[in-house]
């Protein structure tokens, strides 16, 4: 059974629509490769699977899935597959220290993802690795 949403929980999906907004912006300014939406799916997929895997463990005390792991495959862009996670089995939602870490991982990640799109970064790639 779902829980109702809160507003604090509503505002987590929102950062799912406002990255959206973001890669429509990105690929219409800049072209943006179909493949990097299918890694943001593919690891979204593996996040949720690893949060449900990581709830189920936690209530038969078996071992668990690391705080670690479930960032790290946030920062590489799994985290819309987190959220959802989080909302649908209420899983890592009030662990304060655990979502200032998540939400830094998201920030960072949707960053990173600006930066490596953009045609500057293209441009400083081929001023780093051009030959004289």
């Amino acid at each position: 059974m779902v829980a109702a949403c809160s507003r604090r929980d509503r505002g987590s999906y929102l950062a799912i629509a406002g990255f959206a907004v973001v890669c429509l912006g990105v690929g219409w300014y800049w072209s943006l490769p179909l493949w990097v939406a299918g890694l943001y799916l593919a690891a979204s997929l593996v996040c949720f699977v690893l949060y449900l895997v990581d709830k189920r463990r936690a209530r038969t005390a078996r071992r668990r899935v690391s705080e670690r792991t479930l960032l790290l495959w946030g920062l590489v862009g799994g985290w819309p597959g987190a959220i959802v996670a989080q909302q649908i089995v209420r899983h890592k939602t009030q662990k304060t220290r655990f979502r200032r870490a998540f939400w830094l991982t998201v920030v960072v990640n949707v960053g990173l993802f600006v930066t490596l799109s953009s045609p500057a970064f293209d441009e400083v790639l081929g001023q780093l690795f051009s030959i004289r």
